[in-house]
C-alpha cells in the first residue's frame, strides 16, 4: 500500500506564488520600465566554485552558480510544503522503504538527451559513487539504496530504511538532475559546463573573472516559482567574481552590475532607504551561523570549558553594533525559517563571574605572563579558523571582539583568516577548537547531518559535518528516530529533543541565522527559492 502524496497541476498553480520568498522592483523612476532580452550582470562575494558540477563536494557557491541551469525534482514553498518540479507526484509505501516518483513528461535536457527514469538513476548513482567526491549530495542520498527505472516517467527508490527527509533533500541543487551523456564525459568536462533543463546554459567560464550563461530557448519545465510560461525575459547572465564587498557595492550603484550578493550591513541598511536599489532577504534554511566547539580533543572535551568559554563571549553587543539591526540573535540550532526550531535563550546568558567558576573548577586556575590560563604546563589555547569567503568582514569583526571577551577569563583564543581551501584542510585535519562553519540544508533533517556522532565520519570528498565532535548515543538515538519517522508532529517533537541535547551540551553558541542578501538596480522580478534561498532570473527584466 502507498500513501499518496499528489499535487495537481492546478495546485501548484494555486501555490507557485508561495515559493518565492521575496522579490524586488527596481527604482529610478517612471522611465525605468521593464524590457524583455539583454544581459543582467550579476557579481557574487562567495567564492569560486572549482567544479560547476553541485554533485561534486556540494557547496553553496555551486547551488547560487547552478540555479541558473540545473533543476531538482521538487521545489519547496515557504511553509515547508514541498511543491512538484520535475517529478509531477510522488507516493511513498507504508513502511517507508519505497518511494515512487512520476516524472513530469516529454522533458529534455538542453543537449537533447531525455529527461528520464534512467536520467534520475543516473544522478543518484553519480551521487553516489565515490569517485564523484560528492559531500552534500552523497549525505542527502545516502539512504538510498537501489533506484529502479519502471518505465520512462516512472522510477522507485529503494531505501536502506526510512528517510522521512527524502523529499527535501531533493529539492536543493545538490541533487539536482543533469544529463547523463553530460556526467558521462567525464569529471573534469562536466564541472566546466553541466547540461541541465534549467532557464540558461553554460556558455563558458573564465576561470577568476566570470561564467557566461545564456537563454535556454527551450525551457519548458514547470518551475513552481515560476510567474509566466516558456523561457527567461533575458538573454544572458554574466555572472562575476568580485570578492571584495565595497568593490562590488560601487559596481552596483554605479550601474554596472544589476544584482549583488553578500553585501555589507550598512550596504543594506542605505539600499533600504533608497529609492535605485533594492534589497532582498532570504535566509538560508537549515542550520543557523553558529561557533561550534569541538568537543573531540582537550580542552573542550570538557563540558565546563564550554560552557565558560559560551558565557564569556558575550556576541550580542557585536551583533547589534556590527550589523546595525539587519539581523536577529538566535539561541537556536535552526534557523528561524525552520518551523521545527527550538530556541533556549536562558541558556546562553553572558556571566563572566561563572566562566571565571567553571574554569577553576575544571582546573585551569593558573595563569601565565600574558593572562592566559594553564593546565598542567599547558596553555588555555583555542585555534579558530576563519573562512574569508563565508565571513562577511562585520563577522569577522565579530569573532575578534568575541576573542577579547573571551581572554578577559583566560582563553588564548588564535584567530586565523584563511581561504575556503584552507580552511577546509585545517579541520579537515582536526586543527581547531573553534569554527564558524555554515551549512544549508532543507529542513530539520540537518541535524542529523551536523550532529550525529555518524557525522565525524568524513563523506568520500573528505568533508565531515560533525565538526563539534559531539558523540552521544541518546542523540544519534533520537535522531535516527526522526530520520525514520513520517508522521510530522512526532517528528517535531523527536528534532525539539535532538535540539535541547545540542544546546544543553554547550557544543555550539547561536549567534543568527545564515545571512543570504541580494542588492539589486535596474531589475525587476528576481526571486529567491523556497529550498536552498538561491536566486533565479527566470522570471527577470532589464530596465529599459
Amino acid at each position: 500500500m502507498f500513501q499518496r502524496a499528489r499535487l495537481t497541476a492546478a495546485l501548484s498553480l494555486l501555490v507557485a506564488g508561495g515559493l518565492v520568498l521575496a522579490s524586488c522592483s527596481t527604482g529610478g523612476g517612471e522611465s525605468a520600465e521593464p524590457q524583455d532580452g539583454g544581459t543582467l550582470v550579476y557579481a557574487s562575494g562567495d567564492a569560486e566554485p572549482t567544479c560547476l558540477d553541485p554533485h561534486v563536494g556540494g557547496n553553496y557557491p555551486q547551488a547560487l552558480v547552478s540555479t541558473q541551469y540545473l533543476e531538482p525534482l521538487v521545489g519547496r514553498d515557504t511553509s515547508g510544503q514541498i511543491q512538484p518540479w520535475l517529478a509531477a507526484e510522488w507516493s511513498v509505501s507504508d513502511d517507508g522503504l519505497m518511494w515512487e516518483f512520476v516524472l513530469q513528461p516529454d522533458l529534455t535536457f538542453t543537449d537533447g538527451t531525455a529527461f528520464d527514469a534512467e536520467a534520475v538513476k543516473a544522478n543518484i548513482e553519480h551521487l553516489k559513487d565515490p569517485e564523484t567526491a560528492s559531500s552534500t549530495g552523497y549525505l542527502a542520498v545516502e539512504k538510498v539504496a537501489e533506484v529502479e527505472a519502471v518505465d520512462d516517467e516512472v522510477v522507485r527508490f529503494h531505501l536502506s530504511e526510512p528517510d522521512s527527509a527524502l523529499l527535501e533533500s531533493l529539492s536543493q541543487q545538490w541533487t539536482a538532475m543533469q544529463s547523463p551523456a553530460g556526467m558521462a564525459r567525464g569529471q573534469e568536462e562536466n564541472c566546466l559546463a553541466p547540461i541541465g533543463t534549467g532557464p540558461f546554459i553554460v556558455e563558458g567560464w573564465v576561470v577568476q573573472d566570470h561564467i557566461s550563461f545564456v537563454r535556454n530557448e527551450d525551457y519548458r519545465t514547470p518551475a513552481p516559482h515560476a510567474e509566466h510560461d516558456g523561457s527567461a525575459y533575458l538573454e544572458a547572465i554574466e555572472w562575476r567574481f568580485i570578492p571584495d564587498a565595497a568593490t562590488r557595492q560601487a559596481a552596483l550603484t554605479s550601474g554596472e552590475v544589476h544584482v549583488i550578493d553578500n553585501p555589507q550591513p550598512d550596504a543594506i541598511v542605505a539600499a533600504e532607504a533608497s529609492d535605485d536599489l533594492g534589497h532582498i532577504d532570504a535566509p538560508r534554511p537549515g542550520s543557523v551561523n553558529r561557533l561550534e566547539l569541538n568537543a573531540g580533543h582537550a580542552p573542550f572535551d570538557d563540558p565546563r570549558v564550554r560552557e565558560a568559554f559560551i558565557r564569556a563571549a558575550d556576541p550580542e553587543p557585536g551583533i547589534d553594533t556590527l550589523y546595525l539591526g539587519t539581523v536577529t540573535r538566535s539561541s537556536s540550532p535552526l534557523a528561524s525559517t525552520e518551523i521545527t526550531a527550538v530556541s533556549e535563550p536562558d541558556l546562553f546568558v553572558t556571566d563572566v563571574a561563572a566562566a571565571h567558576d567553571l574554569l577553576d573548577d575544571a582546573g585551569w586556575v593558573e595563569r601565565d605572563d600574558d593572562g592566559v590560563r594553564t593546565k598542567d604546563g599547558q596553555r588555555l589555547t583555542v585555534r579558530f579558523p576563519v573562512s574569508t569567503n563565508q565571513s562577511v568582514a562585520a563577522e569577522q569583526s565579530l569573532f575578534e571582539q568575541i576573542q577579547a571577551n573571551a581572554a578577559a577569563v583566560g582563553f588564548e583564543v588564535v584567530l586565523d583568516p584563511t581561504d575556503l581551501s584552507t580552511w577546509y584542510g585545517t579541520l579537515a585535519a582536526d586543527e581547531y577548537e573553534v569554527v564558524s562553519a555554515p551549512y544549508t540544508k532543507v529542513g530539520p533533517d540537518v541535524l542529523r547531518i551536523l550532529y550525529h556522532s555518524d557525522g565525524i565520519v568524513p563523506a568520500p570528498s573528505g568533508y565531515f559535518a560533525n565538526h563539534a565532535q559531539i558523540a552521544d548515543a541518546e542523540l544519534d538515538a533520537i535522531l535516527d528516530e526522526a530520520a525514520a519517522t513520517i508522521d510530522e508532529q512526532q517528528r517535531a517533537e523527536l528534532y525539539a529533543q535532538a535540539q535541547r541535547i545540542v544546546l544543553e551540551s554547550f557544543v555550539i553558541l547561536p549567534l543568527y541565522d545564515q545571512q543570504n542578501h541580494f542588492l539589486t538596480r535596474d531589475v525587476t522580478g528576481v526571486s529567491v527559492l523556497g529550498t536552498v534561498a538561491t536566486p533565479s532570473f527566470i522570471d527577470a527584466r532589464l530596465a529599459g
